[in-house]
């Protein structure tokens, strides 16, 4: 069997890093977006209660502003997080993926799987979590959710100008398409290895794997794991929340 393809131990440890060091301007000014209330809670604490949520996840990275890594410990001290996970907090950087890998810096040995979650997907469900840590066990390098486009999608030439009409390139084949959410799953190392290698942005960490030549995988993501990015989200992050409580009790 190839290193490619190598079951991870059934054993196997997991953490989650999530970076929440960015301001989420598309919400407007205020707060940075994960310490935005949802319900009454911070995003964050949601986006941590998510990961937790999962047995196989035994730590939480959460990675804060520069400046503000005092303030989000003091915040998830604050709020009930299960007892049988460990929380860390370190300050982020710059970049997203500057954060990731100051958070991936965190991790203590013996960490075999990680997980890297937006802290603006609130609300994804556990059993999301945990198919993305089975596929890693299952031998997977790189795992990503994700769902199939509901819209048709055209590649366009952009603008030069915000506004002005944009010409049309072509038409994606819609049924080749997904759209990819978070956790993504990695093998620890084979994560670690595309953070020191890849130099350029990206903007998701299952793309860095892929320049390394190394195959990215997806299973299926869920509706409920959407990104709260305007103030349209927030309502309807609310909407689910209300549907929880009344189907469930919390």
């Amino acid at each position: 069997m190839s290193d490619e393809s190598r079951p991870t131990p059934p054993g196997a440890r997991t953490a989650a890093v999530i970076p929440a060091a960015g301001r989420g301007v598309r919400l407007g000014p205020g707060a940075p977006k994960a310490l935005r209330a949802l319900n009454g809670t911070p995003m964050l604490v949601h986006a941590v209660r998510a990961m937790a949520a999962s047995r196989a996840v035994s730590l939480v990275v959460v990675v804060a502003p520069p400046d503000g890594a005092a303030e989000v410990r003091t915040l998830l001290d604050a709020h009930a997080l299960p007892e049988r996970t460990d929380f860390v907090v370190v300050p982020g950087g710059e970049s997203r993926q500057e954060s990731v890998k100051l958070g991936l810096d965190a991790l203590p040995p013996g960490i075999d799987i990680v997980l890297v979650h937006d802290a603006a997907r609130p609300l994804v469900p556990v059993d999301t979590v945990d198919a993305v840590i089975e596929a890693v066990r299952d031998g997977a390098q790189a795992v990503v959710p994700a769902l199939p486009l509901a819209d048709t999608v055209k590649e366009v030439e952009p603008a030069t100008t915000p506004g002005e009409p944009e010409p049309v390139l072509a038409t994606p084949e819609r049924a080749r398409l997904r759209a990819v959410q978070t956790p993504q799953g990695f093998a620890f190392d084979t994560l670690l290895q595309a953070h020191k290698t890849v130099t350029e942005n990206v903007t998701d960490d299952a793309s860095m794997v892929e320049q390394l030549g190394l195959p990215v995988v997806v299973v299926p993501g869920h509706e409920e794991a959407f990104k709260v990015t305007r103030p349209l989200d927030l309502v309807l992050a609310e909407a689910v929340l209300a549907r929880r409580r009344l189907n469930h009790g919390f």
